[in-house]
């Protein structure tokens, strides 16, 4: 009998699944090769053509990325971010994310199946194109966005009134775009998976809602700080990474209700799932593969 290691190969132990480019994050969680073809088709070939010959996008979802050219780029050149992000959060486990050299998918035939790692990696992967977008409209880097533009005049807060000034981070403007694009191809689909798609992308890009905090400088005699000016600023994006991955340690296995517009518990003694959620259909496989070069030992990456 050969030994059992662990590996976060997963093209070695799930079928092979088509996987589009990842400028579409339908596409399921994104790709390094992608983002660099992405980069070298955007400059060379131009946004339409580009555009058109990316496989798997739905009609919306090429006409958005004509239309915004930008925008994608930021969003492929953003995507290490929230890679390495899920690396983190599952750094001691057998499944970690990890990508391979020998497939260019980044999370390869793993997205076949609707475990709660695959209800993960749509969630920060949504939430990861909104704190993205986000930034880049906050730091001008897009012709299409800048800072929140309603947050101007007066407000109030515990501490008292102040005045909105600064650069308030434009969440509301990402998480609308993330909807358009990123959730387009599952609306389109409307089967069961694509019910659990949807919802846990929209947990993920409310999750980085969740940890907006007003940032404030305070002007006056003495730093007596009469008066306030105050921003909505995004936390870091551990913070969202660290709410994910608690949420990933309470997943929802479900059902999808008799009418096929939601979601039921799968087993009576589990919670119903509220909109915070990640929700999965099937149980996670071991991630082990058998190794018949290997003596000695068992699993050797850590827990499932």
């Amino acid at each position: 009998m050969g030994v059992w290691t662990c590996s976060s190969d997963f093209n070695t132990i799930l079928q092979r699944t088509p996987f589009c480019l990842v400028v579409s994050l339908s596409f399921s969680p994104l790709t390094y090769f992608a983002e660099v073809k992405y980069q070298v088709y955007m400059g060379t070939l131009g946004s339409q053509v580009m555009c058109d010959n990316i496989p798997g996008l739905v009609n919306k979802q090429r006409q958005l990325c004509r239309q915004h050219p930008k925008v994608m780029q930021a969003i492929g050149a953003g995507m290490k971010d929230w890679i390495s992000e899920c690396q983190h959060q599952f750094r001691n486990h057998r499944w970690n994310c990890n990508t391979t050299a020998r497939d260019h998918n980044l999370f390869g035939r793993l997205l076949l199946r609707s475990s709660r790692e695959v209800a993960f990696m749509y969630a920060i992967s949504s939430a990861g194109v909104v704190y993205t977008l986000a930034r880049a409209c906050s730091q001008g880097e897009l012709d299409s966005c800048s800072c929140d533009p309603t947050k101007k005049g007066s407000s109030r807060d515990a501490k008292g009134s102040f005045d909105w000034g600064g650069c308030s981070d434009h969440v509301e403007h990402a998480m609308r775009f993330s909807q358009a694009f990123v959730d387009a191809k599952e609306r389109k689909e409307r089967d069961a998976r694509a019910l659990m798609n949807l919802h846990n992308n929209r947990a993920g890009r409310k999750a980085v809602k969740r940890f907006m905090t007003l940032e404030c400088k305070c002007h006056g005699v003495s730093g007596s700080c009469s008066v306030r000016t105050c921003w909505l600023a995004m936390s870091d994006f551990r913070r969202t990474g660290d709410h994910l991955r608690k949420r990933y340690n309470g997943a929802v296995q479900v059902a999808v209700n008799q009418y096929g517009t939601g979601f039921t518990a799968a087993h009576t003694h589990f919670k119903r799932p509220s909109k915070n959620d990640l929700v999965y259909f099937e149980d996670s496989p071991d991630y082990c593969i058998q190794d018949h070069k290997s003596v000695g030992g068992g699993c050797l990456s850590g827990s499932r």
